[in-house]
């Protein structure tokens, strides 16, 4: 009995190291499969991940392969890569950043540039050149021919007076005569040249062109052919382009903040990357009527008549400044449920995640408190295309255990 126990323990012995090495060789197989095994991950949702390509269940998105296994931080891509993706960056300095309050406006006609054009005598409209409200019209160019009777009258004072002249040309008193005649023709916008044919041919014309006085837009028409206005009626008016008002709201509470002469930033609607620069130039101390609104205005260029009164423009005054901060472009911060980020470059080609925490913003940038020092390179195009290749590369959020900074 003694030497079948002995002869079992001595078997056992001998195939132990077979059995264990057997063994060791299945978990090394088994453990190669595992590492060659393909994870994939939704790009949107990257907590959804799976071993086999599918759909994620959140969005519905294919689902992308990636390598769980790299756990390493930073990204690197190649020359093409960041050219496609447009990535720029920038060293950080610390420098002034302001803060604005926007106050709502619009664009509205300059009077300065507008211009009525009425008769210079009473009589009858006997042909309209322009005949509907926007169309442009240059300086000199024909508006309007008119009939008048007392015209014909003062041409042909004048012509007695000349032919007296002519007859005596010593006589003081009917140079004088010709000299006040031919004043009151000037007085009705008769043109040496209009004068001059009047005295060759020795014929009265009662009808005289008017022309523009200044170039504009026809902006209103209050004559129609045939009709009879009397001196100093209006025919049509013209505005000018070529210069417009801001007017924006103000409350009496911002007051304060706004003062006449004070350089002042100006978003047009339809032009937010071009603001322009305007120099306040009055501050309606009244309210305007049936609120509680004042007005502050100014002008502003309006090159090649781009812009139409009544675009919305608005004022973006500023309210509080800060020195000596570090700051960033807007886009180049990058917010989500865990807090804000930027991407660091580190060398040539390769990105890092970094949290930073955020103060004061305006419309263009932000200010970093915390996170980021003078001289760090900083992404600040393209950073939301190395987030989301960082998901596709990685499979996970790039701040995930991370700790937060707060904003």
């Amino acid at each position: 009995m003694e030497r079948k126990s002995f002869l079992k323990a001595v078997a056992f012995v001998s195939l132990a190291p077979v059995v264990l090495l057997a063994a060791c060789k299945d978990a090394g197989k088994k453990q190669a499969g595992e590492e060659k095994v393909q994870t994939y991950t939704c790009p949107m949702h990257p907590q959804i991940v799976q071993n086999k390509p599918g759909t994620c269940p959140v969005c519905g998105m294919d689902l992308v392969p990636f390598d769980k296994n790299n756990k390493e931080a930073s990204l690197t891509l190649g020359e093409s890569q960041m050219a496609l993706a447009n990535i720029t960056t920038m060293m950080v300095g610390a420098g002034a950043l302001s803060n604005f309050r926007q106050l709502n406006g619009r664009l509205v006609t300059d009077p300065e540039k507008s211009a009525v054009i009425s008769s210079r005598v009473a009589g009858r409209i006997e042909a309209l050149y322009v005949k509907e409200t926007g169309v442009k019209v240059s300086k000199g160019q024909p508006l309007y021919k008119i009939y008048s009777e007392q015209l014909a009258s003062l041409q042909q004072e004048y012509l007695l007076a000349v032919a007296q002249v002519t007859q005596f040309p010593d006589d003081a008193r009917f140079q004088q005569i010709e000299k006040a005649a031919k004043q009151k023709l000037v007085l009705y916008d008769q043109s040496a040249g209009d004068i001059s044919r009047l005295v060759q041919s020795g014929k009265v014309n009662p009808y005289v062109t008017y022309p523009a006085t200044v170039s504009g837009v026809v902006s209103g028409l209050t004559a129609t052919e045939g009709q009879y206005v009397n001196e100093g009626g209006e025919v049509m008016r013209l505005e000018g382009y070529s210069q417009l008002w801001v007017e924006a709201d103000l409350y009496p509470a911002e007051a304060a903040a706004v003062q006449v002469g004070q350089p002042v930033k100006v978003i047009i609607a339809g032009w937010e990357n071009e603001p322009q620069t305007m120099t306040v130039q009055f501050i309606n101390p009244s309210l305007q009527s049936g609120s509680q609104l004042m007005q502050v205005r100014g002008t502003v260029p309006n090159p090649d008549n781009r812009w139409q009164p009544g675009l919305q423009a608005n004022i973006l005054l500023p309210v509080t400044s800060k020195g000596n901060v570090l700051s960033l472009p807007a886009d180049a911060v990058i917010r989500d449920g865990k807090g804000a980020h930027v991407w660091i470059q580190k060398a040539r080609g390769k990105f890092e995640p970094r949290m930073v925490s955020t103060g004061m913003e305006n419309f263009d940038d932000v200010e970093i408190t915390h996170g980021l020092v003078a001289g760090d390179t900083v992404v600040i195009t393209g950073a939301y295309l190395l987030y989301s290749e960082y998901i596709l590369k990685k499979g996970a959020d790039p701040m995930a255990g991370m700790p937060g900074m707060g904003h």
